[in-house]
């Protein structure tokens, strides 16, 4: 079997760095021209002269411009996670998810032609890899309030009920003119999606009497800590609990 010489394997090696290197820096350069002139001035040609770069380049290392553009949504979600991850959590997870509702929104507000591609443009199936980590996170704060009791609906739901939230307004923001934007909306948005999902205190879900609610409220927390039973339960009767606990919430609302 041929072995390729020490030669060869630093040239292979420095060829896949300067791909690397070009890559990185056609990305970069199309994500900069978007922040300054939005999806119009990330031309084919304009990037390929602010990378330094022939246009072909683009197609060979991209294939297209809408796989250069994915590249950049992926871009733009690691750079948003960069800053999220970063921060030490709240012991309330409540407030945990209100800094992180508003870091969203600040990087929206800050970069809306890279948002309105990462968000506006999104494809089911198609996101980049950074965008699943994003939601993943958000999962993980809302299971932490169910984990404390606090939350009315099941995890799932109160992930999406967030994200959904704040994506409209960032986009909806973003749509209007600078002088026009409500600048009270995206707090208001935010309590009012808290108010909807969760509580102030475990077991604060409901009037005195609203039995139902009260139900609901503590088999979103016992769901949410069932992986925890350990061998006390089957496979099979986890999974019937699980359902009998989803029932209970459901039958609530």
């Amino acid at each position: 079997m041929a072995i390729m010489s020490e030669t060869a394997v630093t040239r292979a090696g420095g060829s896949a760095d300067r791909r690397a290197g070009t890559r990185e820096r056609i990305v970069r350069a199309a994500a900069g021209l978007l922040a300054e002139g939005g999806r119009e001035a990330a031309s084919t040609r304009a990037v390929a002269a602010a990378a330094g770069v022939q246009p072909p380049t683009i197609y060979r290392l991209f294939g297209d411009m809408r796989g250069l553009l994915d590249e950049v949504a992926a871009f733009g979600f690691s750079e948003y996670l960069r800053d999220k991850v970063a921060r030490e959590p709240e012991e309330d997870p409540v407030e945990d998810v209100r800094r992180g509702w508003d870091l969203h929104v600040g990087f929206g507000l800050a970069n809306p032609a890279l948002y309105t591609l990462m968000y506006g443009d999104f494809r089911p199936g198609a996101g980049p890899t950074a965008a699943l980590e994003s939601f993943e996170n958000l999962h993980g704060l809302a299971q932490r309030i169910a984990e404390a009791g606090r939350l009315r609906v099941n995890v799932e739901r109160a992930a999406a009920m967030i994200h959904a939230a704040a994506m409209g307004v960032v986009l909806s923001l973003n749509a209007a003119e600078p002088q026009e934007r409500d600048p009270g909306l995206s707090e208001a948005t935010r309590e009012a999606i808290l108010a909807a999902m969760t509580t102030d205190g475990p077991g604060e879900t409901a009037t005195e009497g609203d039995g139902r609610d009260r139900a609901a409220n503590r088999a979103v927390a016992l769901k949410a800590v069932l992986p925890e039973a350990g061998e006390g339960l089957t496979p099979g009767e986890r999974m019937v609990l699980s359902e009998w606990l989803d029932r209970l919430t459901h039958d609530a609302r």
